[in-house]
């Protein structure tokens, strides 16, 4: 709740025309609809190479990961994924395509992912990662991914990698996130 909504009195109840229950303050009938969080990143390519950050932050502080946060109030999802990655990585992307796009319902997340590229060859860890590496495919620490969806991204990018025509991805079958914490 914000400040706005603290000093109502909210009830759970279906607002008329709608199909969920919802907090609805009984005093003003103000409704406090809570939806999904939208994440936007990017798998980031260079000389054949992907750039991953060790995150310093929690969750799964620690693990690799692709530069990709939350979106803000007032961005594009291109706009949020370019400011991750400078967040995260100080590094400038040049966004090419959409790459995926996955629903977690059990974190209340929708992730979009983009294919980019370094628009220069400079980058180091930004306040949120521990380090940063551009890694080929062998290099990829595989058992210290943070997420199951990076991992999604990543062999969903190898799998069209050189191909320019592609539908974008969605999770993989019976894919909706693993009991892994986030």
């Amino acid at each position: 709740m914000n400040s706005k909504t603290q000093s109502l009195d909210f009830r759970r109840e279906i607002p008329a025309g709608d199909t969920h229950e919802r907090d609805v303050c009984a005093t003003c009938g103000f409704i406090n609809y809570v939806n999904p969080k939208i994440v936007t990143g990017a798998v980031v390519r260079h000389a054949g190479k992907i750039l991953l950050c060790r995150r310093a932050i929690e969750p799964r502080s620690g693990y690799w990961t692709l530069p990709a946060g939350y979106m803000e109030v007032g961005e594009t999802a291109e706009q949020a994924a370019m400011r991750e990655a400078r967040e995260e990585a100080n590094a400038s992307i040049v966004i090419d395509r959409l790459l995926a796009v996955y629903t977690i319902p059990r974190i209340a997340q929708v992730q979009i992912i983009y294919l980019a590229h370094l628009a220069d060859e400079n980058f180091s860890a930004g306040p949120e990662s521990l380090e940063v590496m551009l890694a080929g495919w062998d290099e990829i620490p595989w058992q210290d991914i943070a997420f199951p969806s990076v991992t999604w991204a990543l062999e969903q990018y190898r799998s069209i990698e050189g191909v320019s025509d592609f539908a974008p991805f969605a999770n993989p079958p019976g894919e909706f996130g693993d009991p892994r914490p986030y």
